[in-house]
């Protein structure tokens, strides 16, 4: 049986997991909207309840599941259930869209190497929750972001793609955070297309689309 062209092929299946106002998702999801793009979103999960997040996809009729990691006895013990939940949609990728929490050895064992987060620096400059500050402070003249195959470590994994961002000279921590927001918003959404629509793989942490 020949292989379908990619025309042919049903869109990527991608769930999003997010913690907060989920801009990324919404930036996901009107991408979604053009079939040409490769992908759909079939599930949102959230590590709690009532975030913008989750009422973006309610508003669109995709469906959502919180795991809360305080509901559970033991951090694995989260961990196993957020896989499970992911993993009930089958998805083909799975997108930490602002995802405030570290997944744990369950869910990479499960998702490992279909997995992607972002960071706002130029991995492996300045990893952890203070990205644009640690930058802003260093006094690099130029900072970006991150998308990245998740790993067991913080900000490590393999880099799917980059861009950068100037520091000007009057920024601020906030001032330069939103304008690293809006090159992240771009990068993910052209970097998980061509996942879908092209196929990757990973070799010696170089990340190449087929």
């Amino acid at each position: 049986m020949p292989t379908p062209s990619r025309a042919d092929r049903a869109p990527a299946r991608l769930v999003v997991l997010v913690s907060g106002g989920g801009t990324n998702l919404q930036a996901l999801l009107d991408a979604c909207d053009d079939p040409a793009y490769g992908a759909t979103v079939v599930a949102v999960g959230a590590d709690r309840p009532g975030v913008e997040g989750l009422a973006r996809a309610e508003r669109r009729g995709i469906p959502t599941f919180v795991e809360q990691v305080a509901e559970h006895r033991t951090r694995q013990e989260w961990d196993a259930a957020l896989t499970k939940a992911c993993a009930a949609h089958s998805p083909d990728l799975v997108v930490l869209a602002g995802f405030m929490k570290l997944v744990g050895d369950d869910f990479l064992r499960e998702f490992g190497g279909r997995c992607v987060n972002t960071h706002p620096a130029l991995s492996p400059s300045f990893p952890g929750m203070h990205g644009p500050a640690d930058a802003l402070a260093y006094g690099v003249k130029v900072t970006g972001a991150t998308l990245f195959v998740v790993d067991p470590g913080v900000d490590t994994g393999a880099i799917v793609a980059q861009t950068v961002v100037p520091v000007e000279d009057d920024d601020d921590v906030e001032s330069l955070h939103e304008r690293i927001k809006v090159a992240e918003r771009r990068m993910l959404v052209d970097a998980v297309g061509r996942m879908a629509r092209d196929g990757f793989t990973i070799n010696d942490r170089k990340v190449r689309f087929t």
